[in-house]
């Protein structure tokens, strides 16, 4: 069994897990596992999944039964049957212990797709929504799809393990297409239109911009005059793809961060500050309380 990884300082127990994929339960050893959950089903047999954790892999839960209460990032989700849950790599999350778990998971291991495809169905698109409600029609070919992917993965001996690990890629591939379409149209509100159009496009190159500095930039107009945009185009193409304006998109994100540097490891507060483009502790405080109403010391000793 693969060991758990620790973040800083974490090996005192102060920190938060982070669970590597479990190769060794992966049929074969291939990069992906797909079937049933229920009790008795874990990343690690050892580690308590109620426990709030993170993983390094993929996870797609397609729930037949509900609701079952999950914690993604900090915030609570509700999923009934039909529903689903994407988790991605890094992402905090813990399982309840009052809700029964029924449906398929889908757990893949960074690097076993393609670039082109990773690029091509967002599968780090940490802007997403994690919980998707799928209509009729996209739940039955979701289904389908996972369906498929599932007799696939449980195919052990039809194929060689090279041709089988292929066929495994394409046909996971064409799953987390549809996946990726259907997180890309919940993202946006109805009448804010279609994707790929010049405003999503600004949107997209403001969004990737913010993942590379907000650590050290929370200007709009320095991301605007980054990118060529005037400050107000860019508030209308924010606002068109998130509902929020360009401060809140880079606040949001800012925060995140600093609730994973105050979850995940020990280190100093002011530290946490500065790793968020805060040199001083004083303001760092200010801003976290201003977002969450908990000063970071108090956030941190809710998780402890």
């Amino acid at each position: 069994m693969a060991d758990e990884n620790m973040q800083d300082g974490d090996g005192d127990g102060g920190g938060i897990r982070t669970l590597p994929f479990p190769v060794d339960l992966s049929l074969l050893g291939v990069g992906m596992q797909v079937g049933p959950m229920g009790a008795g089903r874990t990343w690690h047999t050892h580690a308590p999944l109620h426990r709030v954790h993170r993983i390094d892999f993929h996870v797609v839960m397609l729930f037949t039964g509900g609701p079952v209460r999950h914690m993604i990032d900090f915030a609570e989700y509700e999923a009934t049957a039909g529903d689903l849950l994407w988790i991605r790599p890094g992402q905090v999350h813990r399982f309840s212990q009052t809700s029964e778990y029924r449906g398929t998971a889908l757990t893949m291991q960074p690097g076993f797709l393609p670039r082109s495809t990773v690029e091509a169905t967002g599968l780090y698109r940490y802007d997403l929504p994690p919980l998707l409600h799928p209509d009729e029609a996209r739940l039955a070919a979701l289904t389908a799809s996972l369906d498929h992917l599932r007799r696939e993965y449980e195919d052990a001996t039809t194929l060689p393990l090279s041709l089988h690990t292929a066929v495994l890629r394409h046909t996971l591939s064409a799953f987390l297409l549809r996946l990726a379409h259907l997180a890309a149209s919940s993202a946006r509100a109805p009448g804010q239109g279609r994707a790929d159009t010049p405003g999503d496009s600004t949107f997209t190159l403001f969004r990737d911009a913010v993942e590379r500095g907000f650590a050290t930039n929370h200007s709009v107009s320095a991301y605007a005059d980054a990118l060529g945009y005037s400050r107000r185009t860019l508030v209308r193409a924010v606002r068109a793809a998130t509902g929020e304006t360009p401060k809140g998109f880079i606040d949001k994100r800012v925060v995140l961060e600093a609730k994973r540097l105050l979850a995940h490891t020990d280190m100093p507060i002011g530290r946490v500050g500065a790793a968020v483009g805060f040199p001083d502790a004083a303001n760092f405080s200010k801003f976290f309380h201003q977002h969450t109403d908990l000063t970071p010391a108090a956030f941190r000793a809710e998780l402890r």
